[in-house]
């Protein structure tokens, strides 16, 4: 979907389908208030008839409005004007965008309530547009018989602002909310891939066509013989049972100065994860193929940068691989060397996103880091406490917690900050090696996090648990992209283009 901006008289701009806000009460928003006018009230007349009484998220669609060019009006319900805000208003995009979606109207003009009453930030508020607009549009076809797919006929979507003086942080706001949008949208795809097809060889076959499109990234795969040779026994030791050979995916998008520090991303890319020796349980295992979306987010994010050219410098890690049994696949007892040098008991097979992991945190040194983030589909324990709506943040600085956080609630991809005291360090002991893989079932997300911090002594670090948040399941089966608008809005305000609210 194209996006671009549009001001003056809208009761004269021409357009296949005008949309406007109404509230309950059927109270207009600013923007309808202005047609109701040049139509001779005709629209509020219309409303008093009681087809839509402005409930957040419903539609009413009208024709032939005296005095107005859009060939269609389409009101969309925003809800109590004094609750009206970015929440509201990204649910009023979607019921519009899907709304549009069944008319055989190939652009449309979107002019909901102006200005918000509680947050007045032109620059999100366009931008949040965007984005949901964006989400709504996606559709995955990548293994689907494209004739019997929807027809999506909506392929621009203007947006409204009142003055012309608003033109620059518009064009700016759509354009962050594009890359953002476009970021979420291939770590959609590469999270919605079968596990046949997103293969480690192939998650880094992506990464090497995403550096052929963007002249300042440049990518590096190591297979399991550069790996075996930098000591990666942990990482290496989850392959083993695949026939599926990992892959070490280093993106270095270069932006900044030449001596400015990159921040590190690490991504967990197990393409599939049966859970080894340690079998998950059959129901659901497809779901299993989101296992790496933290991956993915690496991929959306490294898009995004690329796409804003950001001046920054930032590192994406991707350790892809399977975790499937085998003869040859780690058992419950086994020992492992990690690149660390740390010796890791295996006590449960399918706690294997963190072998993967702690070698990723390893090598990420060399990089001499501003910052490293990890993102993880780690543990169900954080699906549990959290549920869908917030990723699990893990960090000892108090500094970049905050900054997380900030870019989450800015974003509206939030996550929510969990302990990482040493408290739960020693669930993690071990007899025979210096660590056990898991620390029971007590704090599971926790201990998770624990593990991970030991290896991350030398630079500033966080882990972001999206267990609950990568994917939904049931009839809305698929990916969601997160945490990618977090993590895009902690790169733009690190890199200072992000504007200030109002």
């Amino acid at each position: 979907m194209e996006f671009k901006i549009k001001t003056g008289d809208l009761a004269k701009q021409k357009t296949p389908c005008l949309v406007l806000g109404v509230f309950e009460k059927h109270k207009l928003g600013a923007p309808a208030e202005a047609v109701d006018k040049a139509c001779d009230g005709k629209l509020a007349a219309l409303l008093k008839k009681g087809d839509m009484r402005g409930e957040s998220g419903r539609t009413l669609l009208l024709y032939g409005l005296p005095g107005v060019a859009a060939e269609r009006v389409l009101l969309v319900g925003c809800g109590k004007r004094k609750d009206f805000d970015r929440a509201a208003q990204r649910k009023a995009v979607t019921a519009a965008v899907d709304a549009l979606a069944k008319l055989n109207a190939s652009e449309a003009l979107c002019a909901l309530a102006e200005p918000l009453s509680r947050e007045d930030d032109r620059y999100l508020r366009l931008r949040d547009t965007v984005v949901a607009a964006a989400a709504r549009d996606y559709r995955y076809t990548h293994t689907k018989d494209a004739d019997k797919l929807p027809k999506v006929a909506l392929k621009r979507l203007a947006l409204w602002i009142e003055k012309k003086t608003e033109q620059a942080i518009a064009t700016q706001a759509i354009a962050h909310g594009r890359a953002i949008g476009d970021g979420v949208a291939l770590a959609r795809e590469l999270g919605n891939l079968p596990g046949n097809i997103c293969t480690p060889s192939y998650l880094a076959e992506q990464a090497e066509t995403l550096a052929a499109d963007h002249p300042k990234l440049t990518t590096e795969i190591l297979d399991e013989a550069a790996m075996a040779e930098l000591g990666m026994g942990a990482l290496l030791s989850v392959s083993r049972g695949s026939r599926q050979p990992a892959k070490l995916i280093v993106m270095h998008y270069r932006g900044g100065t030449e001596e400015a520090k990159p921040v590190v991303l690490v991504g967990k890319g197990l393409t599939f994860d049966a859970g080894g020796i340690s079998l998950k349980p059959a129901a659901q295992m497809d779901e299993m193929k989101y296992d790496m979306c933290g991956g993915a987010s690496v991929f959306g994010v490294l898009q995004a940068a690329c796409a804003l050219e950001l001046p920054i410098n930032l590192v994406g890690v991707v350790p892809a691989s399977e975790n499937l049994p085998d003869g040859a696949a780690n058992k419950p007892g086994d020992i492992v060397t990690s690149m660390s040098g740390q010796t890791i008991e295996i006590l449960n097979t399918d706690a294997e996103g963190r072998l993967i992991l702690c070698d990723a945190l390893t090598y990420s040194k060399r990089f001499e880091p501003e910052l490293v983030v990890d993102i993880a589909t780690l543990t169900g324990a954080c699906m549990i406490a959290l549920g869908a709506h917030a990723s699990g943040l893990f960090t000892a600085d108090e500094a970049l917690a905050d900054e997380l956080l900030a870019a989450g609630e800015r974003a509206n991809d939030r996550a929510w900050r969990m302990p990482l005291w040493d408290d739960y360090q020693s669930q993690l002991d071990s007899n025979f090696a210096d660590m056990g893989n898991v620390g029971g079932r007590e704090g599971g997300a926790i201990t998770a996090a624990c593990f991970l911090s030991r290896f991350t002594k030398d630079y500033r670090w966080a882990h972001l648990d999206i267990a609950g948040t990568a994917w939904l399941g049931g009839k809305q089966k698929g990916g969601t992209g997160r945490p990618v608008a977090l993590l895009t809005e902690l790169l733009l305000t690190r890199a200072g283009v992000a504007p200030q609210a109002g």
